[in-house]
């Protein structure tokens, strides 16, 4: 069975997924109340604290289990993306480099589009080969924001 519990932070309302004690999404909520789907798992009650504990700059890291649905190229990617230090960023071919296929990185990017579980799997650290700010599922203001916030908790 999905879980699901949306809650308010300071880039909006946002929702995290579960299903058989793993992150399946995250994602930016439409409906701004605070509710729950399912159940409030134990797994969903820790996501929450510490996707807040990122926010507020506690937090460089996520130790949660993920199982995001996707191809096998995906899932390495993602698997990548995630080992993208904190506020730290990427280019698309940087990260093709880092999967071993360093053609690949108009697949990198079709792969950063289709990431459901967004900031905890962080595509927001991935810029365009210039260092410009491109694609970004839930715009590139947020994406902005999500850069700043960690560059300003960079080295506290």
């Amino acid at each position: 069975m999905k879980n699901t519990v949306i809650f308010q932070t300071l880039l909006g309302a946002v929702g995290i997924s579960e299903q058989d004690g793993a992150i399946t999404e995250f994602f930016f909520a439409k409906d701004t109340q605070d509710s729950v789907s399912g159940q409030a798992t134990l797994i969903l009650k820790e996501a929450q604290k510490q996707f807040l504990g990122y926010l507020a700059g506690n937090r460089k890291t996520f130790d949660l289990p993920f199982a995001a649905e996707g191809t096998k190229f995906q899932k390495t990617v993602w698997e990548a993306l995630r080992s993208i230090p904190y506020g730290e960023t990427r280019s698309y071919k940087q990260v093709a480099e880092m999967i071993g296929q360093p053609d690949a990185s108009r697949a990198v990017g079709m792969a950063n589009n289709k990431n459901p579980i967004l900031i905890l799997t962080p595509c927001h650290r991935v810029l365009g080969s210039d260092s410009k700010l491109v694609g970004y599922a839930a715009g590139l203001d947020i994406k902005k924001q999500l850069l700043e916030l960690e560059k300003s908790h960079f080295n506290c």
